[in-house]
């Protein structure tokens, strides 16, 4: 019965208006008492992989690495290998009829179980823990739609025939559904068990790190999309986040390591997916970034917002040794850079491999390996260490799916030396989960994806006490930056950030509109965060899209030798590609969006509600800016 009923529940349509029949026979079985309230709720789980709200990368079975990026892609961090280039740039985002994460079944589930609390057999604590858990879920679900939709209905219980105003009402404005959520967090950090159920699952800590990011979202789509009232939101933001950090005093010393390896007892880690061997449910990604389908690649001028070593960024440090007419070679652009640089793009290195490509050796030049001594040979003090410890780091000279040797980077799509396998047309080959413990010939992935990790919830910290109070004595000062930005330097070799020293002369390429300080701190968010799902969502809660989507996504510096007759290099002052000839440039990857007459459009910060769900309840309407 217990399995019937579970089936019933979770097959129910999608749509917001579909109606449901009574339940209540088998509920009487299904929420009896706490271990089948327990039963119940692993489905719920789910919706961390619900394809109609996907976030968190890592967690989509689908054979394209794209996916796993689609965040930073459309905003603008990342890019695709081939294609029409960012569809929000060029104004490639078509009407959607149905879809769009507009989507309620998952709401009606969780309703589910919070109608059956209280007439269930146990104790008031236990009920408060479930009701805890459930206010989790469909907080967690709300808060993606807000972000999508910004007005939705807010549903709190299970519809019935006399709840058509509802069922087919108008959507609720946005604040007042945030509210909800906020409210309703705060009652589920004040009573769920701190410990959860055990081990990975749904506890104080975790309810604290969805306040953290929801409440530091919401406050700056107020704040920056002048909604108002957002003090509340940075507040507690800061509350919680603090409280996380005071749980949460260390940080796991490898970044490179949380997306290559089992999360399980890991430093920092609150929640994670974990995918084991055999499982239906793994995901391919760290095979794909080892084929030649993987496309994903990272713009030039995002590479250029890595910070070096010393803290600085390229445009006033001493430690950049690049220069267009000097030393213009990749060795020279990632040398004395953030050590994430090189966890995310595949930095130089050269190797001559063994006929059956099994084997390999260095080469006469120093520099072929210089990367590889820092990535999978000695590696940085601090850094992590080991030597290619298996399960964990990623290992150099890098390997196709069936090991076979890849002898350099960079590995240019129009001139591979007949290695067709780990390439980029830009040069840039982004590799962030690419690792060799997993079982790849067999497409298997089984490396955990964390889901909420103290590295976030310190970047919403210090963003959301920016926010709050400038650089003054109660927001973001160097006690804070210590705290949080300079704990996460510590790991990466690059030096403390110094907020007295941030002036405006500090990067004289960011945008000019936004503070120094702030600018710094988004800046390590990225960069922190880079291929994790959030990019989107940030340029859009800034209201600062326009800025990183619409510049002219370009590849690294390359002779004509080195990328074939068919590649090309680009004019970046005319925004397309240059036609003259020249030997060697910035390689063409997309025409400049402006100059082709495109660019990002303002409609663009709110999902369209789906044109079929307002056909069937008019009360929808109208539908957001833009999209009528």
């Amino acid at each position: 019965m217990l399995a019937a009923a579970a089936i019933g529940f979770t097959s129910c349509n999608d749509s917001f208006m579909e109606r449901y029949p009574d339940t209540s026979l088998t509920e009487q079985t299904v929420f009896s008492n706490y271990n089948t309230f327990k039963t119940y709720a692993w489905g719920l789980y789910g919706v961390f992989t619900n394809t109609n709200i996907l976030r968190i990368p890592g967690t989509n079975g689908a054979y394209a690495s794209a996916t796993s990026y689609t965040s930073d892609i459309y905003a603008g961090y990342l890019m695709r290998r081939q294609g029409d280039g960012n569809p929000y740039a060029f104004q490639n985002v078509s009407s959607s009829s149905s879809g769009n994460g507009w989507a309620f079944s998952f709401v009606y589930r969780v309703n589910v179980m919070l109608a059956n609390i209280d007439n269930s057999g146990m104790t008031d604590a236990d009920k408060e823990h479930w009701r805890s858990v459930g206010y989790f879920f469909r907080a967690y679900y709300y808060s993606e739609l807000i972000a999508r939709f910004g007005d939705v209905p807010w549903v709190d219980r299970v519809l019935g025939d006399s709840d058509k105003e509802i069922a087919y009402g108008p959507r609720t404005p946005r604040k007042e559904v945030a509210d909800h959520v906020l409210n309703d967090l705060i009652y589920a950090e004040e009573h769920i068990k701190e410990e959860g159920d055990g081990e990975n699952t749904i506890n104080v800590h975790v309810v604290r790190a969805l306040l953290s990011r929801f409440c530091l979202f919401e406050g700056t789509w107020r704040k920056y999309h002048a909604l108002g009232d957002e003090d509340k939101y940075f507040d507690a933001c800061i509350t919680y986040s603090k409280k996380l950090m005071d749980s949460y005093p260390e940080l796991n010393s490898d970044w490179g390591e949380m997306l290559t390896s089992d999360l399980k007892g890991m430093k920092g880690i609150i929640l994670y997916k974990e995918y084991v061997e055999k499982e239906l449910t793994n995901y391919v990604l760290t095979h794909v970034e080892r084929t030649s389908t993987h496309n994903v690649e990272m713009p030039q001028h995002i590479i250029d917002m890595y910070l070096c070593k010393d803290g600085k960024t390229i445009h006033n440090s001493s430690e950049y040794e690049w220069s267009q007419d000097g030393d213009n070679s990749m060795n020279a652009t990632f040398r004395n850079r953030d050590l994430r640089l090189l966890e995310t793009v595949a930095p130089p290195y050269k190797v001559i491999p063994s006929a059956d490509n099994t084997s390999w050796e260095y080469t006469s030049d120093p520099k072929d390996r210089e990367f590889m001594d820092i990535m999978g040979i000695t590696r940085y003090t601090g850094f992590g260490g080991g030597n290619g410890e298996a399960g964990k780091h990623k290992v150099f000279p890098l390997m196709n799916w069936s090991a076979a040797i890849l002898k350099g980077m960079p590995h240019f799509f129009t001139n591979n030396g007949g290695q067709g396998f780990l390439v980029a047309r830009s040069g840039n080959y982004v590799y962030r989960y690419y690792n060799v413990w997993d079982n790849s010939k067999e497409n298997e992935g089984t490396s955990d994806v964390p889901l909420f990790k103290i590295d976030e919830v310190m970047l919403n910290y210090a963003e959301a006490k920016f926010e709050k109070g400038g650089t003054g004595a109660e927001g973001f000062n160097q006690t804070v930056a210590d705290l949080t930005i300079n704990k996460l330097r510590d790991r990466v070799g690059v030096a403390h950030m110094k907020v007295a020293e941030i002036n405006a002369g500090f990067d004289p390429k960011r945008d000019q509109t936004v503070d120094p300080v702030l600018w710094e701190i988004r800046r390590e968010r990225m960069v922190e965060l880079m291929g994790e799902g959030f990019g989107f969502y940030d340029v859009r809660r800034w209201k600062k899209a326009p800025w990183f989507i619409n510049k002219i996504q370009y590849g690294q510096w390359a002779t004509k030798e080195q990328i074939g007759d068919s590649g090309q290099f680009v004019d970046l002052e005319k925004g397309y590609a240059d036609t003259t000839g020249k030997k060697e440039g910035f390689i063409y990857m997309y025409n400049d969006p402006l100059v082709a007459g495109k660019g990002w459009l303002d409609k663009y910060y709110l999902y369209q509600v789906p044109t079929n769900e307002i056909a069937l309840n008019p009360e929808l309407a109208p539908n957001n800016p833009g999209w009528e």
